[in-house]
């Protein structure tokens, strides 16, 4: 189960072209019986997540949760404390069921601030660490500086970039399919 937010949810693209739905084609591809539920929302905020999780774990009892939240709440200048503390809570409640978790980070584009944006990227290296997860530091990796993989607002990538963000999840996330 993906639960994140616009760059996972396809925005500005027709969904079929966004990395979940290639991810699923990748799965059968490479004999995984695993079936992709992307509970994506664009917009979507760390307590966005943390307030739907419940339901979502009860109606799809997932085993992975590939977990890519955080970025709209950095772009709304959120306290960092309340972004670790949501974040927080959805890793503990899904390892307390059991759920496996893959962390996906994002970075803030520069204008906010060295301290802002540096704060920010450690709540993913934190949690990271103290809960010895899988961790991809940065979903737009060889992305988010090539204007050719971006949409115009500088911020979501394009059609043309979902492969790439696949081949940047897939080292992360394939050990987990492995153990499943």
């Amino acid at each position: 189960m993906i639960l994140g937010d616009s760059l996972s949810a396809g925005y500005g693209m027709a969904v079929s072209d966004s990395w979940p739905v290639l991810l699923q084609a990748r799965l059968l591809q490479k004999g995984f019986a695993h079936n992709v539920i992307n509970t994506s929302i664009s917009g979507e905020t760390a307590t966005g997540g943390r307030n739907r999780l419940s339901n979502l774990i009860k109606k799809w009892k997932p085993k992975i949760l590939i977990l890519e939240l955080g970025a709209n709440d950095g772009l709304r200048g959120a306290p960092i404390v309340a972004i670790r503390d949501d974040l927080d809570h959805i890793i503990n409640q899904s390892l307390a069921t059991g759920i496996d978790v893959l962390l996906i980070g994002v970075l803030l584009p520069t204008n906010y601030g060295t301290h802002y944006t540096q704060e920010f990227s450690m709540v993913y290296t934190e949690l990271a660490k103290r809960y010895e997860l899988p961790f991809l530091p940065f979903i737009l990796e060889g992305i988010h500086d090539q204007p050719h993989l971006m949409l115009e607002d500088g911020l979501h990538p394009s059609s043309l970039a979902q492969p790439i963000i696949l081949d940047n999840i897939w080292p992360t996330l394939s050990p987990l399919l492995s153990q499943q």
